[in-house]
């Protein structure tokens, strides 16, 4: 599994060209529950969302040929790969499925990506993409099942436990898992891991049934985020490592608590970055006496009218 020092090592790398995001603390009554909540401000990170650690850490933890780098993606890591390629000087081609939004489409070849539509379902595009870096020997950046990528998702996990030492129970939302699976690796039993997911794209909760990770259905309103056929084999060993809790919600559950986020906090949220928040405000997850939780806000690449 990947180590603590993996973690740190990626921090040291990717410092320079990250922002650390700041946490926000809300006292119980804020929230109508018994307990206070930490939120992890992440989706003020550069293009919008936590995806930018990984990139970084991938790319500058080997070399990058003349073909460049090539990655398959619902959005977010998309713009994330094409910010991190553009920042370090390298060109970078990016699959995305069809349903892709527009708003993350055009944040992509904003950053200087070729964008190719890759097929009607993030699978489709992972196989193009794949496909793409053996024809031309580019350097592939995965969504979420490379160690590198998740040892840079980790440094959240790093931050989150710097600024907010007291917390017992963290919460995060997962697709393919690359954003749990390097918080969890971070923590490695500190803290107890919530894993949250739609009931539409349930795999870490279908993996942890099946005792493997096997294909699920994808749809829902998160989809473009968390929409990943199966959960990624990194993930799956943190998971089992770490023993977290895999809750699973309605996409109303999730619409919820967006209005929330902008009614209480006037912070627009995606669907797959409100999706966490949403456990704790729907009762899908309860926090146990003298729980002290923190809770990922992972993204807001969004029209922000949809929030409203």
């Amino acid at each position: 599994m990947i180590a603590q020092t993996d973690i740190s090592a990626a921090m040291a790398r990717i410092a320079p060209h990250i922002r650390r995001t700041p946490v926000l603390r809300l006292a119980p009554h804020e929230l109508g529950t018994e307990h206070p909540v930490t939120l992890k401000l992440e989706f003020l990170q550069v293009t919008g969302s936590f995806k930018p650690r990984g990139a970084f850490n991938r790319l500058l933890s080997g070399a990058v040929s003349a073909a460049g780098v090539v990655a398959a993606s619902g959005g977010n890591h998309g713009a994330a790969v094409a910010f991190a390629a553009q920042s370090l000087g390298v060109q970078a081609e990016i699959f995305v499925p069809a349903p892709t939004p527009a708003v993350k489409r055009t944040r992509i070849e904003g950053f200087g990506a070729r964008l190719v539509v890759g097929g009607a379902s993030y699978e489709e595009a992972r196989i193009a993409s794949e496909a793409r870096a053996a024809e031309t020997g580019a350097m592939l950046v995965h969504a979420y099942d490379q160690h590198e990528v998740l040892a840079g998702q980790g440094t959240i996990g790093l931050e989150l436990e710097q600024d907010a030492p007291e917390l017992t129970h963290v919460l995060i939302a997962a697709g393919g898992g690359g954003l749990f699976g390097g918080i969890g690796a971070w923590y490695a039993g500190r803290a107890d891991l919530v894993v949250v997911e739609p009931e539409a794209c349930a795999t870490l909760t279908m993996a942890q049934k099946s005792g493997v990770p096997v294909d699920v259905p994808v749809g829902g309103i998160a989809a473009d985020s968390l929409g990943a056929r199966r959960a990624g084999r990194l993930a799956f060993e943190v998971l089992g490592a770490t023993k977290a809790t895999c809750v699973t919600l309605p996409d109303e559950a999730i619409i919820s608590a967006r209005r929330w986020l902008w009614e209480k906090l006037r912070i627009v949220a995606e669907p797959g970055g409100a999706a966490a928040l949403a456990a704790l405000l729907s009762g899908a997850w309860r926090a146990p006496a003298g729980a002290r939780i923190g809770i990922v806000l992972c993204g807001a690449n969004c029209d922000p009218g949809s929030a409203v």
